[in-house]
């Protein structure tokens, strides 16, 4: 099927009511956790319909996160690629540096709700855990994130963050010590303390009804996006790219776009060294199909169903399974996807500090990398949208040292 072929379910009816997007989804996890699920998702389905928590989602949206984001014309890489208009969706620009705290908002609301005083989350590169110990000292709930000891070394910055608004920041040694091994520390948690404690999950993964609610959090970046789009230009980008980990912020800004036909959706995932096994992170390459903390994708393993080792330069692209919202769109050939290597990103990084004066996540990077391919094979008259998830502050340590360059 090709990218512009009609959708063979529409997207507003998936997942189904067990929570599967086609052959993806579902919910595999303990039964200690059944109940907690389902509370939570009568819970979400009741909120969503209620005015009045859509109306304090849309106040913390604007006051405290600092929605809407802009649309912006990023000229001079424009120039220097010499095709497509490329235009950034700022999601960088909100309150503790990218999307992230657009699902966390959503979902500590709900926690409120439920009655829940105790939150728990994991994180990678540590933008989600930012955006949850901020919400939480803002509600005045506990906090405990669960961040692997590689990505606590090359995210300090961000563990100092998370602390400074009195989370605790535990490290996972198990494993690779990267997002995979937080997922499976912070389940463990839940499974533990569920009657008191709820777990804002950060991406659009795991089980139902989390990868729903999560793109339902992040819709808000494709609504503003499509309005900012028809004002600014009197129609609809020709094309839309997104990085890809999890894929909350790619699905995010994809789904109001789904059904137009006419705009190509792209996500990026991370080629680490190469796709060589162990070297990247990209699942539609040579990932297989499995299930993992909590759902059935495409996840990156060895014929005998073991987890195989990944890399990515970023730690939030760094995890073996993609959304399973993502799996469907892939199988069906709506969303066409790519990846980036780590060099292609330091130069792209690099590039677009010193020609925009915006410094990129490393994670956003993936995409703008697909960006400025994509832009110079495309005309003058077309228009690029990328979505910018994240701001690269959190990477500068990192950046430095792989450069050689001594800061202190």
């Amino acid at each position: 099927m090709s990218a512009s072929a009609v959708l063979p379910v529409p997207p507003e009816s998936l997942p189904n009511a067990a929570g599967r997007f086609g052959a993806f989804g579902g919910c595999y996890v303990p039964e200690t956790l059944m109940t907690a699920l389902k509370e939570l998702g009568e819970v979400y389905e009741t909120a969503r319909h209620d005015p009045a928590y859509r109306a304090e989602l849309l106040r913390h949206l604007k006051e405290f996160a600092g929605r809407p984001t802009e649309l912006y014309f990023a000229e001079r890489l424009t120039a220097h690629c010499g095709g497509a208009k490329i235009y950034f969706k700022r999601e960088d620009l909100l309150h503790t540096g990218a999307h992230k705290i657009n699902n966390a908002i959503g979902q500590v609301l709900l926690a409120k709700r439920m009655g829940k005083p105790r939150i728990i989350a994991e994180t990678g590169a540590g933008q989600h855990g930012v955006a949850t110990a901020a919400v939480c000292a803002k509600f005045g709930l506990k906090c405990r994130v669960y961040m692997g000891a590689v990505d606590m070394e090359r995210q300090a910055l961000n563990v100092f963050r998370m602390r400074l608004m009195g989370a605790e920041v535990v490290g996972v040694e198990a494993g690779q010590k990267t997002l995979k091994d937080a997922v499976n520390e912070a389940m463990r948690d839940w499974v533990t303390n569920v009657r008191d404690t709820h777990y804002i999950l950060g991406s659009a993964l795991g089980a139902h009804p989390y990868p729903m609610m999560v793109r339902d959090f992040h819709r808000v970046i494709g609504q503003e996006a499509r309005a900012q789009m028809l004002e600014r230009e009197g129609r609809l980008p020709d094309e839309i790219i997104a990085c890809v980990g999890g894929g909350s912020n790619a699905m995010g800004v994809f789904f109001d776009f789904l059904k137009d036909e006419q705009v190509r959706l792209v996500g990026v995932e991370a080629g680490g060294h190469g796709i060589s096994k162990g070297e990247h992170a990209a699942r539609f390459e040579g990932g297989k199909l499995g299930v993992l903390q909590g759902c059935k994708t495409y996840i990156l393993q060895n014929d005998d169903g073991q987890i195989e080792l990944t890399h990515s330069i970023s730690a939030g692209l760094d995890y073996a399974a993609i959304g399973p919202e993502h799996a469907y769109y892939r199988d069906t050939g709506r969303i066409r996807y790519a990846y980036a290597c780590d060099d292609e990103v330091m130069e792209t990084f690099q590039l677009c500090s010193r020609l925009e004066g915006i410094i990129p996540a490393l994670e956003s990077t993936h995409a703008i990398v697909e960006g400025v391919k994509r832009a110079r094979q495309m005309r003058p008259d077309e228009i690029l949208l990328i979505n910018l998830s994240g701001r690269g502050d959190k990477d500068v340590n990192q950046v430095a040292k792989l450069l050689g360059v001594k800061l202190f």
